[in-house]
């Protein structure tokens, strides 16, 4: 190579020579006209680097994260030379005027706009817009742009779901035709199971910005909370044969939206109105999409003191390059590019335009918060006794929302609603006891996700109803109008005598059970061959007692370990810190000695868990998480579709997610699968898996005959009984529970109810209506004053009397566990999580 090439050589390839390039258009930069093609992943990524390398006064790229897959999760943050220039002090000053962040805020401000994309993989559009977007906020030439930025700092995350996006995007690449094919009959507008919506685990996304239980989201809100925006725009896509949707949202507004975030909502549309109306565009408001659930991407930044937005494009993931809709058009990728680009571009125009009074109320909206917090509860107090592992839990659940809190300190009396009883109470105050003031800036976030039964202004909503924090966490709590001040943590108990420190050679070692970490515990000791038992009677050694569950591992049975047996029980324990106590005797004072058989040996069990075709993908990623991402164990994945060719003696447990069994199971699968449970294996059939079993022979579920009414035909016109087209919707609300919390009554003597007392809080999502169990048992169920809060419709309710929701029946020497009710949905309902371990490890142990 001659000198003169090199030089020119080497001038390309410098930081400073690219720097000076020209910003290319996404169809440049990427060799084919937005919307000719879905983009992969990677190139979105590659697109905003460019854009920030050739941007470097105006942009700035961070990498907040990875997905479960690896990719990477990342904003472009765009704004004037001149903001750029004083971003830290700008993100700062914002903090310091709404009480995150000590001192006195300074000069620097802008409106702070955060736009997310393709938070569910398969609405891949909109990870196509926002590189138009970053285009068009980038380029100098759009002066209208230019003149927004000026008060306007934009965030913009380009994909929210990369790995459902790419599972999407691979996908329909393999399958579309040469040209596209229009008709929806193609196989291109099909997706396979379990589609691209949700992420690796095959969680929504979309629902999981309160509970945190992704990682993805995670991730997201700790730089969230770094930022607190002005507002947060989501975008989505839905049916193919919707028009475009945008705020005012529909009833229900949750009742702490306050009246300037629903004038911004409707501020926000008719900026969007002016446009789509100029392109004369179809579009919808005020229905479907509510405010109420608060784990959206428009409710939980909403109640983070933000104008929360949604918009809704159709198309999805049946849409591909190009559909024929119903109405007899073609909806095109570029069709559904130009929406979701022209409402970011005006979501902008709107921020910047009414800047200086969005900034000023969101201030507002924090000082108030903390000097007058809402409701009528000002402080909580969640009881330490008895509470375990599931405190720690939960303060890093507080830790990660941002909301502050501390400890009681001293003793005292305090009165308050107790969420276990549903009654004003007064307890003991003890030093250890958790306290949560709502005098803080996040105060109103507090107040909705502990709010004992929201209150529903429109039965009419689009997802759960109830999700008080006391009961998902399984926590002893009380809110009381009494404002306390948190106290910083006492000061730690002495330590744990260490084994040796005990005795040299121990008889056992004794841990607890109940919660996710004890899961984890006897999970890496069964990974490691150490034998364990259960009790399953409360007992007492050492002057102290110990309840039903306790893991006793004893040296007997792990003699071949040697000295490494110790070392590994020790090891283990401490890397999860899991309280272990040593004995030196299998005698107890009260109970069941350690060799009765009323101590069980727990087997590590051979699991499997049912995927594919007609099985709900939602329901499998739920059990597939919890192995892999929350206790560490191992789960071999089974296909329907291959189902009949798998011997199930090769597995101990299997589990059967919610699911259409009926076009799964035919009859001779069914009679081998009823041989494997009597020859011991064990079923846990999840939600409508149980009902696939009702009614049928050798299974005790049974659904409830309809009862004889009395004959009322005397006082009731048949013209009552008429229903309104209008209202069919309401209608159909009678038959459902969207999502409400009842209170399970527990047989606590029973396996799969160790680590609980007598209750159970559950949220019940679907009017179940089964006898009790004839020949078996009735391990949680439901009376007739079982309700605590949320919706259930008039005549859910009536079902969801005198029923059982954890049964299990003895078929053989297997077992069929029947769970109504998932204790695993989204994975935040942590005080389920111990239940589901009962059911793979304890019940059935010998």
């Amino acid at each position: 190579m001659s000198k003169k090439i090199l030089f020119f050589f080497l001038l390309l390839l410098s930081p400073t020579l690219q720097a000076q390039q020209p910003l290319q258009t996404p169809s440049h930069f990427l060799g084919y006209p937005l919307g000719e093609q879905f983009t992969p992943h990677h190139n979105i990524i590659r697109y905003t680097e460019h854009a920030a390398a050739q941007a470097p006064d105006r942009a700035k790229l961070v990498q907040y994260g990875t997905t479960y897959e690896g990719r990477p999760l990342v904003v472009l943050v765009v704004g004037s030379a001149d903001n750029m220039s004083r971003l830290e002090a700008i993100r700062t000053n914002h903090l310091k005027s709404i009480g995150l962040m000590p001192g006195q805020p300074g000069p620097d401000k802008a409106a702070i706009a955060w736009m997310s994309y393709n938070v569910h993989g398969n609405e891949s559009v909109s990870s196509e817009a926002v590189m138009q977007v970053i285009y068009d906020l980038l380029n100098t030439q759009n002066t209208k742009m230019q003149e927004y930025l000026n008060n306007t700092v934009v965030l913009l995350d380009p994909c929210m779901n990369p790995d459902g996006r790419e599972r999407y995007v691979q996908w329909y690449n393999q399958v579309a035709g040469k040209p596209f094919d229009i008709s929806s009959y193609a196989r291109e507008h099909f997706e396979p199971w379990p589609g691209g919506r949700a992420n690796h685990y095959l969680f929504d996304l979309n629902r999981d910005w309160a509970w945190m239980t992704q990682k993805e989201t995670w991730q997201r809100i700790q730089l969230y909370n770094q930022w607190m925006p002005h507002l947060h725009a989501d975008f989505h896509e839905q049916g193919v044969d919707n028009p475009y949707y945008f705020s005012p949202a529909a009833k229900p507004f949750h009742q702490e939206i306050t009246p300037f975030q629903r004038k911004f909502q409707n501020l926000i549309g008719d900026y969007n109105r002016k446009y789509f109306d100029a392109n004369g565009w179809l579009y919808f408001t005020r229905e479907r999409f509510d405010l109420f659930y608060p784990s959206y991407g428009d409710t939980w930044p909403t109640f983070n003191g933000a104008i929360g937005m949604t918009y809704e494009q159709g198309g999805s993931g049946r849409a591909g390059l190009g559909i024929l809709r119903n109405e007899g058009d073609t909806l095109t990728l570029k069709d559904r590019i130009a929406h979701h680009h022209t409402a970011s571009l005006a979501t902008v125009e709107a921020v910047s335009s009414n800047s200086d009074e969005i900034i000023r109320e969101f201030a507002g909206y924090f000082r108030n918060a903390a000097r007058n917090p809402p409701g009528k509860f000002k402080s909580y107090v969640f009881k330490a006794k008895g509470a375990g592992d599931r405190l720690t839990a939960f303060t890093d659940f507080l830790t990660g929302q941002g909301i502050r809190f501390g400890y009681a300190g001293k003793g005292g009396p305090v009165s308050g609603y107790r969420y276990q009883t549903g009654k004003t109470e007064s307890a003991k105050l003890e030093e250890n006891d958790l306290v949560v003031s709502a005098f803080q800036p996040k105060a109103v976030l507090l107040k909705v996700l502990m709010e004992p039964d929201p209150a529903l202004e429109d039965s009419v909503t689009y997802d759960i109803t109830s999700w008080a924090l006391p009961y998902s966490f399984g926590l002893d709590a009380y809110a009381t109008k009494t404002r306390l001040t948190p106290g910083d943590k006492p000061a730690p108990a002495a330590a744990v005598a260490s084994p040796a420190a005990a005795t040299s050679r121990p008889y056992a070692y004794l841990a607890g059970w109940s919660g996710v970490p004890d899961i984890q515990f006897m999970s890496a000791l069964l990974r490691q061959k150490v034998k364990v038992r259960c009790a399953e009677a409360p007992f007492e050694t050492g002057n102290r007692q110990y309840p039903r569950g306790t893991l006793i591992i004893t040296r007997t049975g792990n003699e071949g370990m040697g000295t490494a047996f110790d070392r590994i029980v020790s090891r283990t324990a401490d890397s999860l810190k899991v309280m272990v106590t040593p004995v030196a005797s299998g005698f107890v004072t009260t109970g069941s000695d350690f060799g009765s058989d009323r101590v069980r040996y727990v087997k590590a069990p051979r699991v499997a868990v049912l995927a594919g075709n007609y099985i709900s993908s939602l329901g499998f990623g739920e059990v597939w998480h919890y192995f892999e991402q929350q206790i560490g164990y191992p789960v071999t994945v089974l296909e329907t579709g291959y189902l009949p060719m798998v011997p199930l003696n090769q597995f101990d447990v299997l589990i059967m997610p919610s699911g259409s069994y009926g076009s799964i199971i035919n009859d001779r699968m069914l009679t081998s699968l009823k041989d494997w449970v009597r020859a011991g294996g064990r079923v846990i059939a999840l939600e409508s898996a149980v009902g696939f079993f009702a009614d049928r022979p050798d299974f005790e579920v049974k659904r409830k005959k309809p009862e004889k009414k009395a004959d009322k035909s005397a006082t009731v016109s048949r013209y009552d009984t008429i229903s309104t087209f209008a209202n069919r919707e309401r209608d159909m609300l009678r038959e459902e529970v969207p999502g409400a919390v009842y209170r399970v009554t527990l047989d606590e003597t029973h396996p799969l109810a160790f680590g609980y007392g007598n209750t159970y809080y559950s949220l019940l999502r679907d009017a179940v209506d089964y006898e009790f169990l004839a020949k078996g048992w009735n391990v949680g169920y439901l009376k007739k004053d079982s309700y605590v809060s949320g919706f259930a419709g008039s005549k859910a309710k009536e079902k969801l009397k005198d029923t059982f929701i954890l049964g299990v029946q003895e078929l053989g020497r297997g077992q069929m566990i029947y769970i109504n009710s998932s204790p695993l949905f989204r994975a935040f309902w942590q005080n389920g999580k111990l239940m589901f371990g009962n059911a793979v490890f304890l019940v059935g142990s010998n």
